[in-house]
């Protein structure tokens, strides 16, 4: 895998300190409320898991799983439920956590069908933000850092479900993707 990395773009070190300042900000906005993190499968686990832990409030957490990218590099648009909740919405304060921000057009899908189960409130907290490739008018809530226009991968995100389990954000090779969406 360490091969098929362009540049390191985002240290583990670097992560960590982002997840500390977003718990920070969590903590202050959510005190008192009835805090409910869902996670956007797959690529969120690895920040939801450390998000949840720098969180000082009591919270639920559930799991919904989408896609629209299959094995690409870009949004297909057409977005499937893969899991859906198991939690009824109503009455908690929803805070969406997702991996990477990036034509939004997955999380405006995401966004329509949790409002319409009427939580008491509805956010969105991003890791990595890519406001580049947005394709929606949507901004997150909570995010950690912006990213450029590039195909990352590591700290959960993937192509083709592969380097999920890095530690850190990298660039991929380009001849990486480009090999494999030419076939």
């Amino acid at each position: 895998m360490q091969n098929d990395i362009k540049e390191v773009l985002i240290s583990e070190e670097e992560i960590k300190e982002m997840i500390k300042e977003l718990g920070r900000k969590i903590d202050k906005d959510y005190k008192g409320k009835n805090l409910l993190l869902v996670s956007v499968l797959k690529g969120s686990i690895v920040f939801m898991a450390d998000l949840m832990r720098a969180i000082n409030l009591p919270c639920q957490i559930d799991f919904m799983a989408v896609s629209s990218y299959g094995a690409g590099t870009t949004s297909s648009g057409a977005v499937k439920i893969l899991k859906d909740l198991d939690t009824d919405l109503e009455g908690f304060d929803v805070l969406i956590i997702e991996d990477i921000l990036d034509s939004g057009k997955t999380l405006s899908y995401i966004l329509k069908i949790l409002k319409s189960r009427k939580p008491a409130s509805l956010k969105i907290c991003t890791l990595f933000d890519k406001p580049k490739r947005r394709k929606v008018k949507l901004k997150a809530d909570y995010f950690g850092c912006v990213v450029p226009d590039e195909f990352i991968v590591g700290y959960g995100l993937d192509y083709a479900e592969i380097y999920r389990n890095l530690p850190f954000v990298a660039v991929l090779k380009e001849n990486i993707y480009n090999e494999n969406e030419t076939n």
